[in-house]
């Protein structure tokens, strides 16, 4: 949310939790020592319920916390629901992270279908990539789907592991070349060796 969606939040909440918990503010307008302040009650216990922007998402290690709510969060992406899903869960009591949300393209229920089935961060990620694209790895898009030449990382992962080995093993023998099983192999890297060097 925007910061004037979190004050109001904040304001309506401080109401309703008041006299028995806190209620504090954080957002990125505000100055560091400002933000340091208000993290500093929170890590003590003088405010209860912490009302944010995405500002948290990374440097808050706080083992009392242990329920985050995210509004809208179907508008985020996985690796930002991710890392706000890590913000809970850092003490020895049981935590919940709550996911408000309407998805209404089939990509968001996906990233929430994700969220829900597991908290495996290598997982989220592979689903992020499968969903957004990779982008152009040398170029300036950071998501959408490139052309791939050979083979696509992530549909084809399990080939391509396999072919790296097999590369692996193929050119730790220094006479592979002069293998029968190899001829058609070296002939053909032969021939694109000429091709190439004629262009």
């Amino acid at each position: 949310m925007d910061v004037q969606n979190a004050t109001a939040l904040a304001e309506e909440y401080a109401e309703i939790f008041a006299p028995t918990y806190q209620v504090g503010l954080l957002h990125g307008r505000m100055t560091n020592d400002e933000k340091a302040a208000v993290m500093d009650q929170f890590q003590a216990g003088d405010i209860q319920v912490l009302v944010s922007t995405t500002v948290i998402e990374v440097g808050v290690d706080n083992p009392n916390a242990t329920v985050m709510m995210i509004y809208n969060a179907d508008r985020f992406g996985l690796a930002q629901l991710h890392q706000l899903r890590g913000r809970v869960g850092r003490g020895q009591r049981q935590s919940y992270c709550l996911l408000l949300a309407d998805p209404k393209t089939d990509d968001g229920k996906a990233r929430m279908e994700t969220m829900v089935a597991t908290t495996d961060g290598f997982v989220v990620a592979q689903r992020d990539l499968e969903l957004r694209g990779s982008g152009d790895v040398l170029g300036k898009r950071q998501s959408g789907m490139p052309a791939f030449k050979v083979g696509d990382p992530v549909a084809d992962l399990k080939m391509l592991q396999i072919a790296r080995r097999d590369a692996s093993e193929l050119l730790a023998n220094p006479a592979w070349e002069n293998t029968d099983e190899y001829q058609p192999l070296a002939l053909y890297l032969h021939r694109h060796q000429l091709a190439t060097h004629f262009d």
